[in-house]
């Protein structure tokens, strides 16, 4: 704003908000185009993602198979799949929703498998012992003790599933926030482009605070000891 800096290299807070004032209905159109494909590879993501991580856990002879598998895919940046993607499904909404299908993926199907095999063993025993199946086992021990690492997995999923959308959209469609930096970027408005980046940011981190809140409602015995170590603590510091 002191004119240090040339406009064309960093625009001044001011100007990126009057950008984003004025291409406000611009970005909400194409907003909605990557919510939409983050969303649908997402859901598919965490579907895929818990079937896995079932199998891995049940099987262990899939698990030495599939896991090593898992960690080699995330060794191919999503830059390099993305083309390959376009060129196999064209530049509809498939190739978008595939591509965060494989980067949302991961997280959830780790996080999952480590909750499952991280469950008590006692607790197993016990619910063998009562003549459980392994159905009753995995939904009253396994699944309610995944659901931390379940929710972690799924906050880094949020964030990359955005990302994800964007980053297929760089390399062609009709609409979507990769697509508006695209034209944007060719055109010299770095306003706009810094506008749009702030964008995803928030829609990032509106997504993940989302996540939070959803936890915080699915796991209320959580908070709840959490409250009963803080009156603890509260109650030993009183008495001394």
């Amino acid at each position: 704003m002191l004119g240090w800096i040339p406009g064309y290299m960093l625009p001044s807070p001011v100007e990126v908000i009057q950008a984003f004032l004025a291409d406000a209905p611009l970005l909400k159109m194409h907003a909605a185009t990557t919510l939409t494909e983050a969303a649908l590879g997402l859901v598919f993501g965490i579907g895929l993602g818990f079937l896995a991580a079932a199998f891995m856990d049940a099987y262990e002879p899939v698990r030495r198979g599939l896991y090593p598998i898992l960690v080699l895919t995330q060794t191919v940046p999503p830059v390099a799949v993305a083309p390959l993607l376009i060129l196999w499904f064209s530049y509809n909404l498939t190739p978008k929703v595939i591509l965060v299908v494989l980067v949302s993926f991961f997280p959830i199907a780790v996080g999952l498998l480590e909750g499952f095999q991280s469950a008590d063993p006692d607790m197993i025993r016990l619910m063998r012992t009562m003549k459980a199946t392994r159905w009753q086992i995995f939904w009253h021990v396994k699944f309610p003790g995944a659901l931390g690492e379940f929710f972690s997995g799924l906050r880094i999923a949020v964030a990359y599933s955005v990302v994800g959308a964007v980053i297929a959209e760089w390399l062609g469609g009709l609409s979507g926030l990769g697509v508006y930096m695209t034209r944007v970027r060719k055109s010299y408005d770095y306003d706009k482009m810094f506008a749009v980046i702030f964008l995803i940011s928030a829609i990032s981190l509106i997504l993940m605070g989302l996540v939070k809140l959803i936890q915080y409602k699915a796991m209320p015995w959580t908070h709840c000891r959490e409250g009963q170590k803080e009156r603890r603590i509260k109650k030993s510091g009183n008495s001394r």
